[in-house]
């Protein structure tokens, strides 16, 4: 039965593997803490990039000798095959752990199996410590190979009276620049910045993250099904980041000259939006940050692809102008996407709303 020791080291493993944000994908984060045998912590690690080492490789370098006769808390069960590293489940056994304690299940065919191989092996193993937390923390991997599409991350920002920019169009600044700053980390930590036609044409958005250090640039996705929003000279089209324009399969894009466009299928409405979640998956697009604008936000709602929204509000009224989400495939109360709110949090004089739908 896992102790209030257990508890507090697990939770550190959590905060350790969210360290690894924005620069692990295609891989999960994952943190790693070890205790010796009398439970004094000896060696902490997360993953910090794909490729490079994984949490427990990091934990037990920091742990040496001490490791024997000790105990691993993981954050997603330790991985058993190799790929660019090698099997975490052979090095907690080489380096002699008697116990291991993960939180989520690794659901990944290719890689799970690695508490079997530590049980066949001697080892005591434990499942589901603070499992609740870690799947939060690595939401956005977990949702990747359960669903096979990206992780979507709704972000918008409104008036008090839900409007997105005045009645003659103009919308900044609605939010404080502590909020700005806010979402800058959101979009270090996506794989991909998605916005739409009207967003493109009216904000001439430049999408790149700034003012986060270290941060791996994502793509900048521009869904413009007739290919008429993004033009020549657009900030979208510069060097800060890489950018994807999605289009109608018969768009003309003679004026994209060298771009990278993918064509989609179109649907009732602009483009298929599965369709454009299955090519950012295969590109190796773990999580999306769709930040515009309300057409799109309700074609990702009607089509069921938003798994979390975070809304930021302004103590600002507008009395008229554009809601926030347009659409959505509702059309009485009974139909509405009941949300439950997973946390709120003062951002300078605004207020971040995080929440995730009840039924996905």
């Amino acid at each position: 039965m896992a102790t209030a020791a257990d508890a507090d080291a697990m939770r550190r493993a959590i905060e350790l593997a969210a360290r690894g944000l924005g620069s692990t994908s295609p891989n999960p984060v994952v943190g790693c803490v070890i205790t010796d045998a009398s439970g004094a912590v000896v060696g902490e690690g997360f993953h910090q990039k794909a490729g490079a080492p994984h949490a427990e490789v990091h934990a037990l370098s920091a742990a040496g000798d001490k490791a024997r006769g000790g105990t691993a808390y993981v954050t997603l069960e330790p991985c058993n095959h190799t790929g660019r590293t090698g099997p975490c489940s052979q090095a907690l056994l080489q380096a002699g752990i008697a116990r291991v304690v993960y939180a989520v299940g690794d659901p990944n065919p290719q890689a799970t199996g690695g508490a079997d191989t530590l049980r066949a092996a001697g080892v005591e193993v434990e499942q589901g410590l603070l499992a609740k937390e870690a799947e939060a923390g690595n939401a956005a991997w977990l949702t990747s190979v359960r669903l096979g599409r990206p992780y979507v991350l709704w972000k918008y920002a409104a008036t008090l009276d839900g409007r997105i920019a005045a009645e003659d169009g103009t919308s900044r600044w609605i939010t404080s620049p502590e909020a700005r700053a806010d979402v800058h980390r959101l979009r270090a930590e996506a794989d991909a910045v998605v916005v739409g036609s009207g967003t493109a044409r009216t904000d001439d958005p430049h999408l790149a993250v700034r003012g986060v250090e270290g941060a791996v640039q994502p793509l900048r996705v521009v869904v413009d099904t007739e290919a008429e929003a993004v033009r020549p000279g657009a900030r979208v089209l510069d060097d800060a980041a890489p950018t994807l324009v999605a289009v109608a399969e018969d768009a003309d894009t003679a004026h994209l000259g060298d771009t990278d466009v993918v064509r989609l299928p179109r649907a009732a409405t602009g483009l298929d939006i599965p369709a454009l979640l299955a090519a950012l998956h295969g590109r190796g697009v773990r999580s999306v940050l769709l930040e515009g604008g309300p057409a799109l936000a309700g074609a990702f709602v009607a089509a069921g692809a938003v798994d979390k929204v975070v809304g930021y509000l302004a103590p600002v009224l507008l009395g008229a102008g554009p809601a926030a989400l347009t659409g959505g495939g509702i059309t009485t109360i009974a139909e509405a996407l009941r949300l439950e709110l997973t946390e709120t949090v003062r951002i300078g004089p605004d207020l971040r709303i995080s929440a995730t739908p009840k039924e996905r």
